[in-house]
């Protein structure tokens, strides 16, 4: 009878054991398969942050490209501060010649002639005005209408080393 009722007990506290066991051992299973896989040795995804060269594939840019991107993110936005200052302060002598270097750098002197043109305007004998757009002619290859203004600006004065030197250096093109 002693035997009996260990039996009986074992059977009571083992199916319970039984069914827990089974959803847990299937869990586990289905836990451990997909990891199989990751040791495989196939094909993986990763998720590793590429190098920046490697992502602008910088070694194969062109540099005309590299200038137009350099251009488009800097100088324009320097050049918007420098309009948004003269809408401001159209007087202002500084933002112009900034913005004509700007624009002289983007190869666009006809715009900052403009500038130039604008700010003489409202102060017709500014030297600073002056030089800037005979320097801004020079480039232009009108080296005529450059000598005559820096001629202009010698009249109101006449020592001026940097206006001297820029109508020699215009001379000599």
């Amino acid at each position: 009878m002693k035997d009996e009722s260990i039996n009986s007990r074992e059977n009571t506290v083992a199916a319970p054991l039984r069914s827990i066991r089974l959803p847990s051992v299937l869990f586990a299973a289905v836990a451990i398969l997909p990891l199989v896989g990751c040791a495989s040795g196939g094909p993986v995804l990763s998720v590793r942050e590429t190098p920046p060269p490697e992502l602008l594939g910088a070694k194969q840019i062109d540099p005309a490209m590299r200038e137009r991107i350099l251009r488009a993110v800097d100088q324009d936005a320097n050049e918007r501060v420098l309009r948004d200052n003269l809408k401001q302060h159209p007087d202002n002598i500084d933002a112009a010649i900034g913005l004509t270097k700007v624009l002289l750098a983007q190869k666009r002197p006809d715009e900052a002639l403009d500038v130039l043109d604008r700010l003489l305007l409202g102060a017709p004998g500014s030297l600073r005005a002056l030089n800037a757009k005979a320097v801004v002619l020079d480039v232009q290859g009108r080296h005529d209408a450059a000598q005559a203004l820096y001629r202009q600006a010698l009249k109101i004065e006449p020592e001026n080393e940097m206006l001297r030197h820029n109508l020699r250096l215009s001379l000599s093109l």
